[in-house]
């Protein structure tokens, strides 16, 4: 786009002009036996950044902490100052006030610059005197576009992700791919097709391994399949309007983390239901997989757009959904005779997208149609946010909280941007992102933070799948 375009220009006009920045001394300037630590402050290196702290607490970070306190020669310390002047540049892309090791180790794959391996083989080799062990980025293209997407857990399938199709039209697909550690490449395990665009997938939160090996669809209605290599079978769809020949399209549905064989989704037709599942073992070629409805009800004035399970009170029974009223409303499955709104948006505004923190149940995130800001809640407090995440440039389209943290979510959007922020300082207004990713060629639509994967950020955009190393 013109965007990356631009970027690069900068880039390289930087990269020109940079030797002269910091100009290499030579080695009778440097006492040896200094460590990385030492190396920073006698060459000043944080006061040069002192625009950039992202950037010099990224230094701190990757040349300091990495390092350790091990002393280092004069000719260690050389090459890595001679590395600073490629870092420099890249301050000066748009995202210059959120600079990550992502973005210095992976930008430039997007820019299609050839700083990027160089960088990070002179940074790994002067503090390690040894080649990167593992990438920061890994990157699929699928052969269709991409929207839903989702990371198994299961203990013995680390980076497996299901991928779903946005194709205009009846026939769509679903991919299961898999990375290869050995060889640093995706490959696709299992295809099959899939009636319309999936609104959303989802592995069986099971990440002990003792439920069968199930992902679940929605679209026009709620699909559970086996997964398998090379062959995902459908074992069940679960329609709850049998007696007719149309059917309310499905946004979104939740897998219960408690109780796995609950599932709850949400539909345009005002309702939330909460299917019961009953699993089995794969008899010869019997189908053991069936499910149930054990309540429906009216959640919304209009179209439901998404429901998440709360785990608070057990995890089990409470959930939330967001819809085309505006409103955020809690449930108890336990007393479901009433709700409690926990917010409402002042001009009505449809609400999309809502995500309970996983390590802090009083918190949620939800985000507006066409808003370029997440609203973070607080149920204790209800109707007033206790936050606002407004650094993106354009609509947010995704949100995920940290598996293990309850300070820490990710936000992506149009703006082609995944965005790290740190709420702890709440109620206190949150400026900036910690952390930020570029995706220069296409607007980010799905963003998953990894359960059982902490160290990991997956994001969806044009046929692109990334997983990103946080």
């Amino acid at each position: 786009g013109r965007r990356g375009r631009n970027i690069s220009i900068s880039v390289t006009r930087c990269v020109a002009s940079s030797v002269n920045i910091f100009p290499i001394k030579s080695n009778n300037y440097c006492p040896s036996g200094l460590t990385l630590h030492e190396i920073c402050r006698k060459r000043q290196l944080y006061s040069h950044l002192s625009l950039e702290p992202a950037l010099s607490g990224f230094l701190r970070q990757m040349l300091i902490g990495a390092g350790g306190r091990r002393k280092l020669d004069n000719r260690q310390e050389e090459r890595i100052y001679a590395c600073v002047p490629q870092i420099i540049p890249y301050t000066t892309t748009s995202a210059s006030r959120n600079i990550t090791p992502i973005l210095l180790f992976s930008q430039l794959n997007s820019l299609s610059s050839s700083y990027d391996q160089p960088l990070q083989r002179a940074l790994t080799m002067a503090v390690h005197g040894a080649p990167p062990k593992r990438k920061e980025i890994y990157k699929y293209e699928a052969p269709w576009p991409l929207y839903s997407m989702n990371w198994s857990v299961r203990p013995d399938k680390r980076f497996r992700l299901a991928l779903g199709s946005f194709v205009e039209e009846y026939n769509n697909k679903v991919q299961i791919v898999s990375l290869d550690e050995d060889t640093s490449e995706f490959s696709a395990k299992s295809t099959f097709d899939h009636p319309y665009p999936t609104t959303k997938i989802m592995w069986i939160p099971d990440s002990k391994g003792v439920f069968p090996d199930l992902l679940a669809t929605s679209g026009d209605y709620l699909r559970v399949w086996r997964a398998g290599e090379p062959e995902t079978r459908l074992e069940c769809v679960l329609n709850n309007n049998k007696n007719s020949d149309f059917c309310a399209p499905l946004t979104s549905f939740d897998w219960n983390e408690v109780d796995p064989n609950l599932i709850g989704t949400s539909s345009i037709d005002t309702t939330c239901t909460i299917w019961g599942l009953e699993t089995g073992q794969v008899l010869g070629r019997v189908n053991l997989v069936t499910g149930h409805v054990k309540t429906q009800l009216i959640a919304h004035d209009k179209e439901v757009y998404d429901i998440a399970f709360s785990r608070a009170g057990g995890g089990r029974d409470m959930f939330a959904s967001v819809g085309a009223d505006g409103s955020v409303r809690m449930f108890d499955l336990r007393h479901l005779e009433h709700s409690t709104i926990i917010y409402e948006d002042p001009q009505h505004t449809p609400l999309l997208r809502l995500a309970w923190n996983k390590q802090d149940p009083n918190y949620l995130a939800t985000v507006a149609m066409d808003a370029c800001e997440v609203i973070i809640l607080d149920v204790r407090v209800p109707c007033t946010p206790v936050a606002r995440l407004n650094n993106h440039r354009a609509c947010v389209n995704g949100i995920a909280w940290a598996p293990h943290s309850s300070c820490h979510i990710c936000t992506a959007g149009d703006d082609h941007q995944a965005l790290i922020w740190d709420i702890q300082q709440m109620p206190r207004a949150i400026e900036d992102p910690i952390l930020a990713y570029t995706a220069a060629e296409g607007e980010i639509n799905q963003i998953q933070w990894g359960a059982t994967q902490p160290d990991w950020i997956a994001i969806c955009y044009n046929k692109a799948l990334e997983i990103l190393r946080v």
